[in-house]
């Protein structure tokens, strides 16, 4: 008990990070998405964000069969995530099996990737929704209590992180700030797919040694990613200390 409260401190604290200049929210979105999974009883975790046209987009995701099974259900647009940013309320399901009358296919595709439980709550900014974060069971079984509120205050916090006052105080718009976030995940996912295709490596591994390079560096996560999509970095240098590490 002691050594996860002490994660939940580290993990607000870096999310207060959010509070100072040009802090790194590519970054900060994917750890909070690590965190819930070493903090919750889940074993993948994702962010959707919607977008300036008010569809939902992928925003950050732990694994790539969350990022996958959070595709599906916003192209048939149909599931909890679905469901949570229309209610703006917590979607909890304990065993999607037997939510297979209410969301046929998702239900089928969660299977397939291997999820049985989902619980989706509301990123929320005042009254409106902005986006959902989604936690991810292998399992059927409920969230405890506390958990669920521990989950909708990372939620929270994750929606203060993207659009932080300061940047609303200095005259851009909320959409702006949403639209940057997605812009930014757009370019990580074709970065991910430059290293994946180089280093013929899975698409988790890609993110870890796009990661690793933009933090041992101290660079934007972004703007790493930018240099690998417009061929103005070498796969091969990021490639390398990934290599040396594994």
């Amino acid at each position: 008990m002691a050594d996860r409260e002490r994660q939940v401190t580290r993990t607000f604290v870096a999310l207060a990070d959010t509070l100072v200049d040009d802090y790194d929210v590519a970054d900060l979105l994917h750890t909070l998405v690590r965190r819930c999974v070493e903090l919750l009883d889940v074993a993948a975790a994702g962010l959707t964000l919607v977008d300036e046209r008010g569809s939902l987009q992928v925003l950050a995701s732990s694994t790539e069969q969350a990022r996958l099974l959070e595709l599906f259900q916003l192209s048939i647009d149909e599931g909890p995530c679905v469901e949570c940013f229309a209610t703006r309320a917590p979607v909890l399901v304990a065993d999607v099996a037997a939510e297979a009358t209410r969301w046929p296919r998702f239900a089928a595709e969660a299977s397939r990737q291997g999820f049985a439980s989902v619980h989706a709550l509301p990123m929320r900014l005042r009254k409106q929704a902005v986006g959902a974060l989604n936690l991810f069971g292998t399992r059927p079984g409920e969230l405890a209590t506390d958990d669920v509120d521990l989950a909708q205050g990372l939620a929270d916090t994750a929606t203060i992180g993207i659009l932080q006052e300061r940047a609303i105080r200095r005259g851009e718009t909320m959409s702006e700030q949403l639209q940057t976030a997605l812009n930014s995940r757009v370019t990580i996912e074709q970065a991910k797919g430059v290293l994946a295709v180089t280093g013929r490596l899975s698409m988790d591994d890609a993110f870890t040694a796009l990661r690793g390079y933009a933090r041992s560096h101290n660079l934007l996560l972004g703007d790493v990613a930018r240099g690998l999509a417009e061929r103005k970095l070498d796969p091969a240098l990021v490639l390398t200390r990934h290599v040396r590490k594994t």
